[in-house]
């Protein structure tokens, strides 16, 4: 399939899903909004499950190829952030429907997709998680400060704003320097928040 419009009926499927769960959602919906030939989904897909299944794998790996660029020798927890950020900024513009399907799906209940979403998403959070935070140097956080409930707090602040520039940014668009710079605001706050004071 051509890649254009393999990611138009991709990103309009994970919208489906994501608003209105898997069982309510529908084919006919993602056929209208994608603008392709009513039926032709299901010459690539046989049913709605498999079309599913096919956005939780596909989305699943794309996500955690993400970790492949990151540079694992920094072991400040802020550059590496920073890093992931940057990275999920660019995936959000391909797919900006990724996160919120990903979300949608860890509530998802139903019967026919459940066991499958159960074992997928544990592997995948298992492995990124033991992968983010492997050999980072959790010395530089305050000593009076929680750090599992600071790491919380920083990714959520990440996200957010990452979410929220890939919002305003058509996927043409450049990651302009005034949104490197508000980032790196961010960061210096977090770091004021969160780490020990640097001795002068």
């Amino acid at each position: 399939m051509e890649q254009k419009k393999q990611e138009r009926i991709i990103n309009e499927a994970m919208k489906e899903f994501a608003r209105s769960g898997y069982d309510r959602a529908s084919t006919n919906e993602i056929i209208k909004e994608a603008n392709i030939a009513k039926g032709s989904l299901f010459v690539y897909f046989n049913n709605k499950k498999e079309l599913y299944l096919f956005l939780l794998d596909y989305i699943s790996e794309a996500v955690s190829k993400i970790y492949d660029e990151v540079d694992w020798t920094e072991t400040d927890i802020l550059k590496r952030i920073w890093d992931v950020g940057l990275i999920k900024l660019k995936f959000y513009k391909k797919y900006p429907q990724a996160f919120d399907f990903l979300k949608a799906a860890s509530h998802e209940n139903a019967s026919e997709v459940k066991s499958e979403i159960d074992k997928m998403s544990k592997a995948n959070f298992e492995i990124a998680f033991k992968r983010f935070y492997k050999d980072t140097d959790l010395a530089k956080f305050s000593d009076d400060i929680d750090i599992e409930t600071a790491i919380s707090v920083i990714n959520w602040t990440m996200t957010g704003f990452a979410q929220q520039q890939a919002d305003r940014l058509n996927s043409s668009d450049e990651i302009s320097m005034d949104v490197l710079g508000e980032w790196q605001k961010y960061l210096a706050f977090l770091k004021q928040c969160f780490y020990k004071k640097e001795e002068k």
